[in-house]
């Protein structure tokens, strides 16, 4: 095979490697339940051997959550830990609620691109690019928004009253780094010259930061 045959054939090869590792692997059969009490493959749990109807319906998106925490902002998952019924689907949703004046801190879901729509309220929904660039607006009941994979995002309750989102994922399982407690609240916990280096700040303030954050 002569050299440019070959690089020819490698860059087809990778045109259609690449696609597949853009979210969750495609499912090899109609369905399969996960077995939470088994150990998890690289594309999910093993399948229930016993399966009903109850294993296709979750229940936890609509029930009113507990804000009363320093964020203001509280979440019910659906993913494959909470609904089994997703293992190997490649999708889940988060039911997110805001008390007035509620954060949903800067965070990133590095397995997923997220969508979400405003179900009750008004929410300021920004991420930022790579290079930093802020991309971010208010909106309203009825309306959507998208984040892509991987990319820092918060959401911001700006209206009066509590404000509550419905949220999608491309993964059964997206996974959210949220940047205060990763930085702060590791375990074990980052050595303090990186963060007072990073932050441009001092002993003190870190180490108050750290126990605000501790788990």
């Amino acid at each position: 095979m002569t050299t440019t045959l070959f690089i020819s054939f490698f860059l087809t090869l990778c045109l259609f490697v690449i696609p597949s590792l853009s979210s969750d692997s495609d499912p090899l059969q109609d369905f399969c339940v996960g077995d939470l009490k088994a150990s998890p493959s690289i594309n999910g749990f093993p399948c229930k051997s016993a399966v009903s109807a109850s294993d296709f319906f979750f229940s936890g998106l609509g029930a009113p959550l507990n804000t009363t925490n320093a964020n203001g902002v509280a979440v019910s998952p659906a993913n494959v830990l909470t609904f089994p019924g997703l293992n190997t689907l490649g999708l889940s949703m988060n039911n997110v609620e805001f008390a007035p004046g509620g954060v949903n801190p800067p965070h990133s879901h590095p397995r997923a691109t997220e969508a979400g729509v405003v179900i009750e309220g008004s929410v300021f929904v920004g991420f930022l690019t790579t290079n930093n660039t802020l991309f971010s607006k208010v909106i309203h009941a009825g309306e959507m928004f998208v984040v892509p994979r991987g990319l820092v995002h918060f959401q911001w309750n700006v209206g009066k009253g509590k404000a509550r989102l419905i949220t999608a994922f491309n993964s059964q399982l997206p996974g959210s780094a949220v940047l205060p407690s990763s930085l702060f609240g590791s375990n074990p916990t980052i050595p303090n010259p990186v963060l007072t280096k990073t932050f441009r700040t001092d002993d003190v303030t870190v180490n108050k930061l750290k126990s605000m954050f501790a788990v």
